[in-house]
């Protein structure tokens, strides 16, 4: 499992790991306590030396994919010391709800004035990933950057940045620039296999795990980073293993569970999938964790082309977030059965769901940027229904729309969007061409996109290029997720060298 990982947080583009460092520096009294260890680190401002310890075991344990256990060590931080920006900003990262999370988040921000230079460029990048605010975000890391250069958590969070930008070869050179700093500090090798990974460089990625391992061995989560890079390469037996060994380090290490479900479900075996994400759910200590489960059992049977039971788990889902009346998530899962909805061609009841997410939103307390970018999603939502329904003309109304709003964020991610809509219209009417161009610009760490592409090919009668997008989109093998589970069957067809 990779930092930052969960399900929850629909809308936020990349959350910054708050990672910061312990100092030296103190003074006492009342006033706000600066602590720096050594020349070039990010300081701990807290009125209190107890609260600066608890502070330091969360961390810990949150910098170790063990975000549940570091709950308890943030909330007695800020029990001691109310005014401690960045055990908020600590404990808005590692929640797990996505409620939770804006209300640490906000906090945080409010505290930042109070706190160091380092420590409010933190909270601020923060705050600008989860209202896809990503040109804000890179600025306000580059300044930390800039400002220490000698902070190993410094490095890591830009690196958290590139990496969700999926500019992976950046990503890589602060991963390692982190692990010069500390050769000790275990998440960057941790994230750096899953940079290379994502690249295709699975020699690398697999060196990074290992060495990760070899830092923490009795930790579950360096098995599971192993694990996951076993399942991206078909490897599900050897996969499998190593999510076996995350388990009997801790049973309770619920993502082992989740990986495990991808595992049996690539493997043909989606009883014993739902079986695993069974026993997630009974073991759920959080609403996240519960909700992940259902969310999970909905990919299963989306993958089956079980569209009904699929909408059943997302309503439990629903359920989860709806009696603490969690707006984002609620979003979130109205536009997940929007997207099972346009699989089973039901697509006047899918655009009925994002309408209602889009109005959750609208109607919480989030911020206005994120309703903004709630607004330019039912553009994206709004286009693909068009597109479905052969109503060209409103399909190029939406994407018009939504082009404009995305050049006007700067947003990398909603950029590629731009292209991927550009290349469905293309598509849908015939001009193959420029629909691969079009596509080609598109995100292609979503496996639709790949699947996409080998269409295109296939209906331009490149059936060489076809298979090979085919092949990559059927064996994507990514943890549980939707938009892999509604075109894996189809994807390996195009790969065999059938219609899709």
């Amino acid at each position: 499992m990779r930092p930052n990982s969960a399900q929850f947080l629909w809308i936020v583009t990349l959350l910054i790991a708050a990672t910061v460092t312990l100092g030296c520096k103190t003074e006492k009294g009342t006033q706000s306590v600066a602590a720096a260890v050594g020349a070039g680190k990010i300081p701990i401002t807290t009125t209190s030396d107890q609260a600066r310890a608890e502070f330091l075991a969360g961390r810990d344990l949150a910098e170790r994919l063990l975000g549940q256990e570091s709950l308890q060590h943030f909330d007695r931080a800020l029990a001691l010391d109310p005014d401690f920006p960045l055990a908020e900003l600590a404990r808005a990262n590692n929640s797990p709800t996505a409620k939770e999370f804006f209300a640490h988040q906000l906090k945080a921000t409010i505290l930042a004035d109070k706190a160091s230079e380092g420590e409010k460029l933190l909270i601020l990048a923060n705050e600008a990933g989860s209202n896809g605010e990503v040109v804000k975000q890179k600025e306000y890391l580059e300044k930390l950057v800039a400002a220490y250069p000698g902070d190993e958590r410094a490095q890591f969070s830009l690196a958290n940045y590139c990496f969700g930008q999926q500019d992976y070869a950046q990503a890589v050179e602060h991963y390692k620039k982190a692990t010069e700093l500390n050769p000790t500090y275990s998440p960057a090798y941790n994230v750096l296999g899953y940079s290379y990974r994502q690249q295709g460089d699975y020699a690398n990625a697999e060196l990074a795990f290992k060495k990760y391992v070899e830092l923490i061995p009795r930790d579950p989560n360096p098995y599971d980073s192993y694990a996951e890079l076993l399942l991206k390469m078909g490897r599900f037996d050897d996969s499998i293993a190593q999510y076996h060994k995350a388990l009997s380090i801790d049973p309770q290490f619920v993502p082992s569970h989740f990986g495990l479900s991808a595992d049996f479900t690539y493997a043909g075996r989606p009883e014993a999938a739902m079986a695993e994400l069974e026993t997630m759910a009974k073991q759920a200590r959080n609403d996240g964790e519960l909700r992940t489960a259902y969310f999970g059992m909905a990919v299963v049977e989306s993958d089956e082309g079980q569209f009904d039971k699929a909408l059943e788990a997302i309503d439990k889902q629903y359920g989860v977030a709806e009696k603490k009346n969690d707006a984002a998530a609620m979003a979130g899962d109205l536009q997940a059965k929007g997207n099972i909805l346009m699989a089973a061609q039901s697509y006047d009841a899918a655009a009925k769901q994002f309408e209602r997410s889009l109005q959750l939103i609208q109607g919480s307390t989030l911020s206005l940027e994120i309703k903004q970018n709630a607004k330019l999603q039912e553009s994206f939502n709004l286009a693909g229904v068009a597109i479905e329904k052969k109503d060209y003309l409103g399909a190029k109304k939406y994407a018009e729309e939504f082009r404009r709003g995305a050049e006007a964020s700067k947003n990398p991610a909603q950029l590629k969007q731009v292209h991927e809509l550009n290349g469905r219209i293309a598509f849908a009417q015939k001009h193959y061409e420029t629909a691969i161009a079009e596509l080609e610009q598109a995100n292609e760490q979503n496996p639709t996109n790949l699947y996409r592409l080998s269409l295109a090919y296939l209906a331009k009668g490149d059936r060489t290029k076809a298979q090979e997008y085919g092949k990559k989109a059927a064996e994507f093998n990514s943890l549980p997720q939707l938009n892999y589970a509604l075109i894996r069957a189809k994807a390996r067809k195009v790969a065999a060298g059938e219609k899709g």
